[in-house]
């Protein structure tokens, strides 16, 4: 079974074609940023998965509507979760399908911290080094006693059933609170609503670049998250073994311009922007780590040489790529405005990396705030493009510098965009074939 549709054609605000970045994924990037994801300076990721959400009431992972959140059980929490963690039920859960559902979202939603004392020791050694380097700026969170090391193999992006009102208010408040619009114009969240939709579409294509641009890279990192969710979907179960693939009917429910009343396509478009936009800022960033000073450090030499050998590789590739997006073209006005808006633009998307810390699912939290992370980071470096230009040989920079994480979250956000391809695709094309 397959979609009765092919994803094609020009991208907006961009001269670029969906074709083109299909045939250059496949061929170019996918293989090679696979092998780098699997080494240790890329498979480790650091981040505070306990920092209370600054919003509202942590909501936490059940699926219930309209429940009481409070901890579960101790004699109901999988082994290596702490009682008085973020695994929660509902008292309204009373009957087994209600309570199955929510401590079913509870288990797929857990992270898998577990890590051999040889990679904890190796992260102390890490700490040393990157505490030597002169950083961009101090980042408090990756310095809490929370924060923890997190291995991205053992803990794929994929369906965890978080799901239900706390999910919704997460992306609603993204949405409705984050993104440049006025509060009248509805943001079509729900699909079934075609004509507030369309005025919320005719409303954004008179915006300007830069706010056509932040709803796009937000909206595709949703889809991705989506995508993921739906490519890697938890199929059945049994005997405690999970059996993992592609879930057409789910995938359809989402992104079927038939089904959304043309949203999908949407959704789906603001996605391969997205990837655009952090294939640039891994163009543009060559000449940070194409100097000696910079390395990849993890104590094992040899890795790490290669590990650096195939990122630059890897950044060749990207330059060679035709069609990028024209970063210039953005805060192009006069000065004094263009400053104010980047600023606005700065604030907004920080502030949606916030919202990250008031989702209640473990594992989503984890991609959420890399996703954003890694977004984040390829903004940065596409505003910063002056600072790399100037940075010196032989000596750590001032004007511009990358954290570990950042680079990391950098690397695993773009992977991010090339494995959901690699899960959902029948052959070359990303996301548009994709078997039941």
């Amino acid at each position: 079974m397959t979609l009765s549709y092919l994803l094609t054609g020009v991208l907006d605000d961009c001269l670029c074609d969906i074709e083109s970045i299909d045939d250059f994924n496949t061929f170019k990037i996918f293989p090679k940023i696979q092998k780098l994801q699997e080494r240790d300076y890329f498979r480790y990721y650091k981040v505070n998965l306990k920092r209370p959400c600054p919003f509202w009431a942590d909501d936490g992972h059940c699926s219930i509507k309209d429940c009481h959140v409070e901890p579960c059980p101790e004699s109901k929490i999988p082994v290596g979760i702490k009682a008085g963690s973020s695994n929660k039920y509902s008292k309204a859960a009373n009957n087994s399908k209600e309570l199955e559902d929510c401590e079913q979202a509870n288990k797929l939603g857990a992270v898998n911290s577990t890590l051999s004392n040889q990679s904890k020791e190796a992260f102390i050694d890490w700490a040393r080094y990157d505490d030597s380097q002169d950083h961009f700026c101090e980042l408090d969170d990756e310095r809490s006693p929370d924060a923890q090391y997190v291995d991205l193999l053992l803990n794929p992006e994929r369906y965890t059933g978080y799901k239900g009102p706390s999910a919704w208010r997460v992306w609603n408040s993204i949405y409705e609170e984050n993104c440049f619009k006025p509060r009248s114009v509805y943001r079509p969240l729900n699909p079934l609503a075609p004509s507030r939709g369309e005025s919320f579409y005719t409303w954004l294509e008179g915006l300007c670049l830069e706010k056509r641009v932040f709803y796009k890279l937000i909206s595709g990192l949703h889809a991705s998250i989506n995508l993921h969710l739906c490519a890697n979907y938890l199929l059945e179960e049994t005997w405690g073994k999970p059996r993992w693939g592609p879930n057409m009917k789910e995938f359809t429910r989402r992104f079927d311009p038939i089904e959304t009343k043309g949203e999908g396509p949407r959704r789906l478009k603001n996605l391969y922007f997205l990837y655009l936009i952090e294939l640039r800022a891994l163009s543009k960033v060559a000449p940070y780590f194409e100097r000696s000073v910079v390395d990849l450090y993890t104590g094992n030499g040899h890795e790490d040489a290669e590990s650096k050998a195939l990122l630059l590789e890897i950044f060749r590739d990207t330059k060679s790529f035709r069609m990028h997006f024209d970063e210039k073209s953005m805060f192009a006005g006069d000065k004094k405005g263009a400053k104010s808006l980047k600023e606005e633009f700065r604030l907004h998307f920080k502030n949606i990396s916030r919202i990250m810390d008031c989702v209640g699912c473990d594992k989503c939290r984890l991609w959420g705030k890399l996703q954003t992370q890694g977004l984040g980071t390829a903004l940065k470096i596409l505003f910063s493009e002056k600072e790399i230009q100037n940075l010196p040989e032989n000596s750590p920079s001032k004007g511009f510098q990358l954290t570990r994480q950042e680079i990391v979250a950098l690397v695993n956000a773009f992977g991010s965009w090339d494995n959901v391809c690699s899960l959902t695709s029948a052959g070359d094309l990303c996301y548009v074939i994709v078997y039941a």
